[in-house]
């Protein structure tokens, strides 16, 4: 049965998303801008777009407050508000008539002005992977509609991997992290730092005594801080809400209703969406740990088959991200993955734990790791590519993240313990890897506002940082990894 609109109702549904046509302001858009932004705006302002733009990352991390933010500037430069399109996909009326449709209409009720601006016509379609075909379409509007910028986003990434072979040459990627540790500080208005000179992490070699006790000092100022983001999280409305209690009942509805009960259905065809919250819940209890797909599947009562596919599916939310052991052959096809959580709020607010976390020492130190871990492959999105995984020696010893970029191997050890607990015999995973691969440097992630050292072993400068430390320069500056 199909259900016919009269195009009067979808033009009022257009114009609540789009009120610059009637030369309304864009309101509540916050004054804050994210990384992204300038790609978006370098993209948007380019003279010839021969490009479209794809911006993926999970639900609630700001995509839409982004392309609104795009299109306040947009304007600002000149572009007449009639040529600007908003759509969200989300909207079941807007979905069910198809962007043909939506297009038709905009045009028919809302003619183009010409101009000699920015650009001809830009289109923002938000949550664009609910449409079918959308990679086809897209590639057709790139290769023949000359005129149009399109932009659309996802929060799902089979946005990408549907599109992968389409998209070649024709769009650009851009994926949003939820925010940083820095960026959670910048909107909440809370960054006790202030100004602060460029700093990376290579730089802690070289630091003088006086240039280590000010980092310690500094450090002192941001741990408390960083244990609130450990609660509270990247997501931005979740990052703004100021009860604890409040915000994890809110992330954990957005994620069990919407993402595991409605898109994982929708999207993928999942029918067993008890199983598949079994099996995200035991992620949020395990989260950085090795997964032993076999014991799984027999805990969940399914094949192991189906664990690893809906894994899939959770990596397709943009829910977690997978490590594959180091190494190449047979080493990676036989060792077990490491997931991590795509942000350090996710497991807490699963079981609407508060603030337990941050008196359990062990799963403290997990959260840590996981929020570490974050910082790193968000930092490399706009730096380049890295490859990321753990290592596993022939003696059981561990070191639990390696990045791997440009021929090297640079080894992260995260030893969230007091400074009795970081020292040379609390290391020798860290050293058996460094012996074998020579990294030339390697870091351990300390708790200890003091525990800030350069160890100078045979195989490579092991660089001791605390946490808030290395996960505030991460996200602060550019290029903060080497």
């Amino acid at each position: 049965m199909s259900v016919e609109f009269k195009k009067e109702e979808i033009v009022a549904v257009l114009r609540q998303f789009n009120p610059w046509w009637s030369n309304e302001p864009i309101r509540d858009l916050p004054a804050w801008r994210r990384p992204a932004f300038g790609e978006i705006m370098e993209w948007a302002k380019s003279p010839s777009p021969d490009r479209s733009l794809v911006l993926a990352g999970p639900r609630q991390v700001g995509k839409t407050t982004l392309f609104r933010q795009v299109i306040g500037e947009l304007l600002q430069a000149g572009i007449p508000p009639e040529n600007v399109l908003y759509v969200t996909f989300d909207h079941p009326l807007l979905k069910g008539i198809g962007q043909d449709n939506v297009l038709q209409i905009w045009r028919e009720y809302i003619p183009p002005k010409p101009q000699g601006g920015v650009a001809g016509e830009c289109l923002f379609l938000d949550e664009f992977q609910f449409m079918d075909g959308w990679a086809v379409w897209l590639k057709h509007q790139t290769d023949f509609q000359k005129h149009r910028r399109i932009a659309v986003t996802g929060s799902s990434a089979s946005l990408l991997d549907q599109g992968a072979e389409s998209g070649v040459g024709r769009w650009m990627t851009l994926r949003l992290p939820t925010l940083s540790f820095y960026e959670y500080l910048l909107i909440r208005g809370e960054d006790p730092l202030g100004e602060l000179e460029p700093a990376t992490l290579a730089a802690f070699e070289h630091l003088s005594p006086r240039e280590r006790d000010d980092w310690a000092g500094r450090c002192r100022k941001l741990t408390p801080y960083f244990h609130q983001y450990l609660i509270r999280g990247g997501f931005p409305e979740c990052a703004m809400t100021d009860s604890i209690p409040r915000l994890q009942r809110l992330l954990r509805e957005d994620i069990l209703d919407k993402i595991l009960k409605r898109d994982m259905t929708v999207l993928f065809g999942v029918r067993q969406v008890a199983v598949l919250e079994q099996l995200f819940l035991y992620l949020c209890l395990h989260d950085g740990s090795m997964v032993d797909f076999p014991t799984m599947a027999q805990s969940l009562g399914v094949g192991r088959a189906a664990v690893e596919r809906y894994l899939r599916f959770f990596e397709a939310a943009h829910l977690l991200t997978q490590l594959r052991p180091f190494g190449y052959g047979k080493t990676v096809l036989r060792g077990r993955p490491k997931y991590y959580l795509a942000d350090p709020s996710i497991a807490s607010a699963m079981f609407l734990r508060e603030t337990q976390p941050l008196e359990d020492a062990t799963r403290l130190g997990s959260l840590v790791e996981s929020t570490v871990f974050k910082h790193l492959a968000a930092e490399t999105l706009w730096s380049g590519r890295v490859n990321f995984s753990y290592w596993k020696g022939v003696r059981d010893r561990e070191v639990d993240i390696v990045a791997e970029r440009g021929g090297r191997a640079i080894p992260f050890e995260v030893k969230y313990r007091s400074k009795e607990h970081t020292g040379p015999k609390d290391l020798r995973g860290l050293m058996e890897f460094c012996a074998e691969h020579r990294p030339g440097r390697a870091y351990v992630i300390t708790r200890d506002p003091e525990d800030i050292d350069a160890i100078l072993a045979e195989d490579a400068t092991i660089l001791k940082i605390p946490a808030p430390l290395v996960c505030y320069l991460l996200g602060r500056f550019e290029n903060g990894f080497e």
